[in-house]
């Protein structure tokens, strides 16, 4: 699902920001000819994801005579103990590449832990759970990839996917009807539009511009629930701002359709999984 050609990018880019020139332990002590087998250890449970981008970092390394045996694939659960792959090659590219390849499943195998947990969280609601724009920079591909592994969906990709009107943008557009208006007059038919609202008035202005998607911005349970009896299935409510896995499921069942969630991407915790030579 990622281009191959931006994933061996970012890779680049991570291997020249960590050997400068020379990795002065493993160069100086390692001969150019010796080979190890590693493993890949789940030290946690959770998710995984991100296996394929890690295993790529040796291949780069050793364009010839890697080898790698994988047991464990993107989106499989994972307990504490599960060997996920067992990789061959020249022991110098298993040592420079450790590093850069656990940074990467760690990172994607915690985001699809946290989305499948928030998942889990709203089964049996009409809701889903999404990310936001709130990513690292160079890394959305790989942050938007791990929250579908994990069962959640994504929100806009980018800032042209769809027209999002957040409070600024009304404010400087002047008023929900005006700006609404100037939009629909320039947009082309197959982008939609989404209004943020911070009231219930302004939830009946967004209605009357006929807008595709509100977002509820920090509304209380019971004021969404509102929001979703005066809407009546005439816009999907977007549920957003300060979302935890303690609130989830009081805010699904106040009958929203989309929950948002920042924490997905911008402040997730690293998955634990340790790479060990044989």
């Amino acid at each position: 699902m990622i281009n191959p050609i931006y994933i061996d990018n970012i890779i680049k880019t991570a291997l020249l920001e960590d050997i400068n020139y020379l990795d002065v332990t493993t160069d100086l002590l390692i001969d150019a000819q010796q080979e190890n087998t590693a493993r890949f250890l789940a030290k946690s449970d959770g998710v995984l994801c991100g296996i394929d981008a890690a295993l790529r970092v040796f291949e780069i390394l050793q364009p010839q005579g890697f080898t790698a045996e994988v047991y464990r694939h993107d989106g499989d659960a994972l307990k504490k103990g599960d060997i996920i792959a067992e990789i061959h090659g020249k022991t110098r590219a298993l040592l420079k590449g450790e590093r850069t390849a656990l940074n990467l499943v760690q990172h994607m195998s915690g985001i699809a832990t946290a989305a499948n947990r928030a998942v889990k969280i709203i089964e049996g609601t009409n809701a889903s759970i999404a990310d936001t724009r709130k990513t690292l920079p160079g890394l959305r591909p790989l942050q938007k990839y791990a929250v579908t592994v994990g069962g959640g969906k994504n929100h806009r990709y980018n800032l042209s996917d769809a027209a999002m009107l957040k409070d600024n943008h009304v404010d400087a557009g002047g008023g929900i009807e005006n700006a609404v208006k100037k939009l629909r007059a320039k947009l082309g038919h197959m982008t939609k539009v989404e209004l943020e609202v911070r009231t219930l008035d302004e939830l009946r202005q967004a209605l009357d511009a006929g807008v595709d998607v509100i977002m509820l911005d920090n509304m209380s349970c019971e004021m969404m629930k509102e929001a979703v009896a005066i809407t009546d299935g005439r816009a999907l409510l977007e549920a957003s701002g300060n979302v935890t896995d303690k609130t989830l499921r009081q805010i699904a069942e106040t009958g929203v359709d989309i929950i948002s969630m920042g924490a997905l991407t911008h402040s997730v915790t690293a998955f634990d999984i340790s790479l060990k030579i044989i």
